[in-house]
């Protein structure tokens, strides 16, 4: 009962958690090693989180999810939980853009509830559409990395577009491997080809869409290498002997590489 209480107002897609706070922690870290300050980056902080957990407790309050308030005390747990969340959003925002503070941020905001409608729009009119939606949703929850490194400096230019820009790369390709493990969860080697084949090319564009962008000049090469422990993730899979899918340690390890994909971005932005 407990559980179900809990499911009903905290958010329960670990992943998304982690789509959210690798790019905020990279957007901070860049921008405080460049120079900036800590303390401005509160109220977006704030306000983000609450946002995002304020999700959870709205659907199910309104029946828009699987796991729906039903009893008139869980009505009153979602409603509490909903009421308070908007409060708190509501201050962090205040908070934020206080005396006509920080309006640039109002145009990040704009891409990413530009997402988050689209994102609504793919899961309603294609519903074999899971993965292209959630990438579409990645979208805007990345946008909080260009979001932190204007909090912490001030500006939206340098490193701004291309922590975004690495970030959504990123969650893009960690939703196509965790949706092809559950695809493949019964495959053998043989049928790993046919059935990975979406991702496999996924990997290969994602490998040009890098080269492009240095070549380019619009990222770093040694940021770029922040996505090694991935591609090789990627393609190694296909070699690999076939293993039963246990969900459990398949999030476990997606959740290391985020962590090194985190870490090896913030230290590929300080290198020349």
């Amino acid at each position: 009962m407990e559980g179900r209480r809990k499911s009903l107002i905290f958010p329960r897609e670990h992943g998304a958690w982690g789509i959210l706070l690798v790019p905020l922690i990279t957007g901070a870290s860049v921008g405080l090693l460049a120079g900036g300050r800590a303390w401005p980056l509160a109220p977006l902080t704030i306000a983000v989180l609450a946002l995002f957990w304020l999700r959870t407790p709205v659907e199910s309050w309104i029946g828009a999810t699987p796991v729906k308030a039903r009893t008139p005390g869980e009505l009153q747990l979602v409603r509490n939980a909903a009421l308070a969340l908007t409060a708190v959003a509501v201050t962090a925002l205040i908070w934020l853009f206080w005396g006509g503070r920080n309006l640039a941020l109002l145009w990040i905001g704009a891409g990413a509830a530009a997402a988050f409608i689209a994102q609504a729009i793919v899961r309603k009119a294609w519903r074999s559409g899971r993965m292209a939606a959630q990438i579409v949703g990645a979208a805007g929850l990345t946008a909080v990395a260009p979001a932190a490194y204007y909090m912490v400096t001030g500006q939206l230019n340098g490193a701004a577009w291309p922590l975004w820009m690495a970030n959504l790369f990123f969650a893009a390709n960690q939703i196509q491997f965790v949706q092809l493990r559950i695809r493949a969860a019964h495959a053998d080697r043989n049928e790993k080809l046919s059935i990975g084949r979406g991702f496999l090319v996924g990997q290969i564009v994602l490998i040009l869409l890098l080269g492009l962008a240095c070549f380019g000049h619009l990222f770093r090469w040694c940021a770029a290498m922040a996505f090694l422990p991935v591609l090789f993730r990627g393609f190694a899979w296909f070699a690999a002997r076939p293993e039963p899918l246990a969900i459990h340690t398949l999030g476990k390890r997606e959740l290391m590489h985020a962590c090194a994909f985190g870490i090896l971005l913030i230290i590929g932005f300080q290198l020349p």
